[in-house]
């Protein structure tokens, strides 16, 4: 179920930064109460193959982020000393170290069972045991989230386990989210800052399209 159009869940998880610190990080809070757009993304698993390259890559673009008065949030399912200890194994040998944003360590998996984003193929109940069996990794797809600052949710998307994401398309999705917060106009298909956007009516779409 798409969270698009509602406020982000209002719920504390705890988090690790690079500096060894666990403490708590709740999303809808750093938006409104720092009156912030939000950019939360989840990856599978520390110490994985396409999980570093996205970690970095977000980190590079840090500078880009902050000139958009936004936040960058990592997120998996491991655990705080997990995070850590990823964070400070060097690039050379496939860690995270000079990362600087917060990741959050769900390890119980409330907000991401919240958010459905989970690698859960099947749940069984084994009346032998008493347990629910699970089939699937149990971890979360590459979920990401812009959420404005007002804690409502402008963006969703969720890539498979193989498949990268383009950093650089947040950054559009938050120059186009700022454009219509700021000038009240819509943005067309490959809209990108400094490109023409249009009104959201019918004479703006038709002088729009007659004009590309």
């Amino acid at each position: 179920m798409t969270l698009v159009g509602k406020k982000f869940p209002d719920l504390s998880v705890d988090a690790m930064n690079e500096m060894g610190e666990t403490f708590k990080v709740n999303v809808l809070d750093e938006a409104v109460n720092n009156k912030k757009k939000v950019v939360l993304f989840w990856y599978p698993k520390d110490f994985t193959f396409v999980c570093p390259t996205e970690l970095h890559a977000f980190q590079e673009a840090m500078g880009e982020f902050e000139k958009r008065n936004t936040i960058v949030i990592g997120a998996s399912c491991d655990t705080p000393e997990v995070h850590f200890a990823w964070l400070s194994t060097s690039k050379d040998n496939g860690g995270i170290e000079g990362v600087t944003y917060p990741i959050l360590a769900d390890s119980n998996r409330n907000l991401s069972s919240i958010l459905g984003i989970l690698d859960i193929t099947n749940e069984t109940y084994d009346e032998a045991t008493g347990t629910v069996q699970v089939e699937g990794d149990n971890v979360t797809y590459r979920a990401t989230y812009v959420i404005d600052e007002e804690g409502v949710v402008q963006h969703e998307s969720i890539n498979n386990m193989p498949i990268g994401r383009n950093v650089n398309e947040y950054l559009r999705i938050i120059d186009a989210l700022t454009h219509v917060q700021e000038k009240g106009e819509v943005c067309p298909a490959n809209w990108e800052e400094g490109k023409d956007a249009m009104q959201a009516n019918a004479k703006g779409t038709a002088e729009y399209l007659a004009s590309h």
